[in-house]
């Protein structure tokens, strides 16, 4: 693989181990019914109060504020990691059950990723530019 393949994908593919990280969460640790009647006991194991955090966070809408605001700063930025950042929060916050937030931050920060992309110079490794023009014999 090429570096300018690799600088390519590699963000995107980060991108679907996030969701698949959050689907995850919610599938196996948040909606597990077994987890579940385990928290609610009296001598509930200590990982359950990180499990009533995420539950808190939802109910709460603070994954999608947090990848709002992430998206509003994406806008004005031409950082690609602030870029993929709010991508991943709207993709976090989208499978952790804040649907409109989580949607439009995902927009915008896959919006802003492309646009970064797009804008990045060519390396020296890459070779010569496709667009450059060369003169007629």
């Amino acid at each position: 693989m090429t570096a300018r393949v690799l600088r390519t994908t590699g963000p995107w593919v980060a991108l679907v181990l996030v969701g698949m990280t959050a689907a995850w969460l919610r599938y196996g640790l948040i909606e597990s019914s077994v987890i579940g009647q385990q928290c609610g006991t009296v001598a509930s194991p200590l990982w359950c109060t990180w499990r009533q955090w995420l539950v808190v966070g939802f109910l709460h809408n603070v994954y999608g504020v947090v990848a709002l605001v992430t998206a509003v700063i994406a806008i004005f930025s031409r950082r690609l990691g602030v870029a993929w950042l709010a991508a991943a929060l709207g993709l976090f916050a989208l499978v952790l059950y804040c649907f409109q937030s989580g949607a439009i931050a995902l927009l915008i920060g896959s919006l802003r990723l492309l646009r970064v992309q797009a804008r990045a110079p060519p390396t020296a490794q890459d070779g010569p530019r496709q667009r450059d023009v060369q003169r007629q014999p």
